[in-house]
């Protein structure tokens, strides 16, 4: 992190009258001077100054935000520890390529004998950087291409534009982004985008054209997210042999919603967590800022992890959600719920559970999944600490069912036709991390409770994302 020079004690005379000798009856002895070095670890110390070096084009007033804790340190390890914890926060704002800590004692005619200096020596990010990358979504991959303008006004604005092109959905986006100074957990980012999807299991393809604002703030240990959406929405068909349900959602609409969003998260790991809870509860109401959809949609997914003897961990996760319709205008296609496949509901196809209309499924407005897991170490643990340790053994077992509500039979009815004709498997397999950034599952399933029109992979199938039940 830096060195720290501490000062030495001047050492005391050797002989002399102070001794109550003379120095005519002393014998002449050359003694090396002994030197007492500080110990500065338990001594209260001052911060007098901080240094930042390397600065072009960032200004001061953010930063003083981020290093001010420094002053605070009142002993050299205290300050060890809150400039490392200051480094970390001026990484995080994505800024500066390198910060490196160097911790010294203090010079000058104001100097105290206490007193220390910190500096910070940065070297900031070019104007504009290019990166690209692969992604993986729910069982879907994409090449990213972006370009970035970093620190664009000085106080670690982000300006960024986004190509991506993936098996299913081509997009690009323009997004500027701006944390508020002090606390880059409270930010605002505005949006404008182009996303064309294809969506073979209800043979229709989708092209959203939109703008999008939205705030993101902490409160307590929860993250939350406020959002604003306009979308143009045109929905096509992807081949002659779709259903005449799909045509009939085919054409032009404009969605205009306002979602909150509320995370609590304690895992320690977002792909493959070994312990922790996570709590995310959403809501979105469309239709009262304008647009043609007019509906409230609420939906949620709690997943708690335990540890287990021989290092095998146990996981459950249940989602749900409810989608009504606000006047006498149907649910739109592109607005509902969908489940199956090797991410949800295992053992059955993409998506392939619930309505559907001459092999086209057209989601529900309604729907539950939960599901149970145990994760333990290859067998023999080959690779021990090192490749190995990216592999887990899968037990799972899950269900769920999707369905459509008559809003008028009231809660009791709609719990009954939610607890009908579930559909559930189990089975085992093998799941690789891909750092934090995705998954791969290659199970065995054996899928039950098949209902007329579902689409079931009975036996291997093979899973790629980041989100799984």
């Amino acid at each position: 992190m830096g060195t720290v020079h501490a000062r030495s004690l001047d050492p005391l005379p050797m002989s002399g009258p102070d001794f109550g000798v003379h120095g005519d009856d002393a014998e002449l002895v050359e003694v090396e001077p002994e030197t007492k070095q500080e110990v500065l670890e338990n001594k209260d110390v001052v911060v007098q100054r901080v240094h930042i070096d390397g600065l072009g084009r960032t200004k001061d007033d953010l930063l003083g935000y981020e290093i001010a804790e420094v002053f605070t340190a009142t002993n050299l390890i205290d300050v060890m520890k809150k400039s490392h914890e200051a480094r970390e926060k001026l990484l995080r704002l994505g800024i500066f390529r390198q910060v490196e800590v160097v911790i010294d004692t203090s010079d000058g005619e104001d100097a105290l004998s206490n007193g220390v200096d910190v500096t910070f020596e940065v070297a900031e990010l070019r104007r504009l950087t290019g990166s690209y990358n692969t992604m993986v979504g729910n069982n879907e991959g994409s090449m990213v291409l972006g370009l970035k303008l970093p620190n664009v006004l000085g106080r670690a604005e982000k300006l960024t534009f986004q190509f991506s092109y993936g098996t299913k959905e081509t997009s690009y986006g323009l997004s500027f982004f701006k944390p508020q100074p002090g606390h880059f957990d409270r930010n605002l980012s505005i949006n404008m985008y182009k996303v064309s999807g294809q969506f073979p299991w209800s043979s229709l393809r989708e092209t959203d054209r939109g703008v999008s604002t939205e705030i993101n703030f902490p409160i307590w240990k929860t993250n939350h997210t406020l959002k604003w959406e306009g979308v143009w929405r045109e929905l096509g068909w992807l081949a002659r042999t779709a259903s005449f349900a799909v045509r009939e959602e085919s054409g032009h609409s404009l969605k205009s919603s306002i979602s909150h969003a509320m995370v609590i998260d304690t895992r320690n790991s977002a792909i493959l967590p070994r312990r922790g809870a996570l709590l995310k509860i959403n809501q979105e109401l469309a239709g009262y800022t304008g647009g043609d959809a007019s509906f409230l949609k609420e939906d949620f997914e709690i997943q708690l992890n335990k540890r287990l003897f021989w290092d095998s961990v146990l996981s459950t996760s249940l989602w749900g959600g409810l989608l009504v319709p606000i006047g006498d205008q149907p649910s739109c296609i592109a607005d509902r719920f969908y489940l199956g496949g090797p991410t949800s509901v295992r053992g059955f196809s993409m998506y392939s559970i619930g309505p559907q209309s001459e092999g086209d499924y057209l989601g529900g407005e309604a729907y539950w999944a939960g599901g149970m897991h145990l994760y333990t170490p290859l067998p023999f643990r080959p690779g021990r600490g090192g490749f190995g340790d990216l592999f887990r053994t899968h037990f799972f077992l899950n269900a769920g069912n999707l369905c459509n509500l008559n809003y008028g039979e009231g809660p009791r009815a709609h719990l009954q036709k939610l607890a009908e004709c579930i559909r559930w498997s189990y089975g085992a397999g093998i799941v690789l991390r891909l750092g934090n950034i995705a998954r791969l599952e290659l199970n065995y399933c054996i899928p039950m409770g098949v209902q007329s029109g579902d689409r079931i992979c009975d036996g291997v199938q093979f899973g790629a994302g980041i989100r799984f039940l």
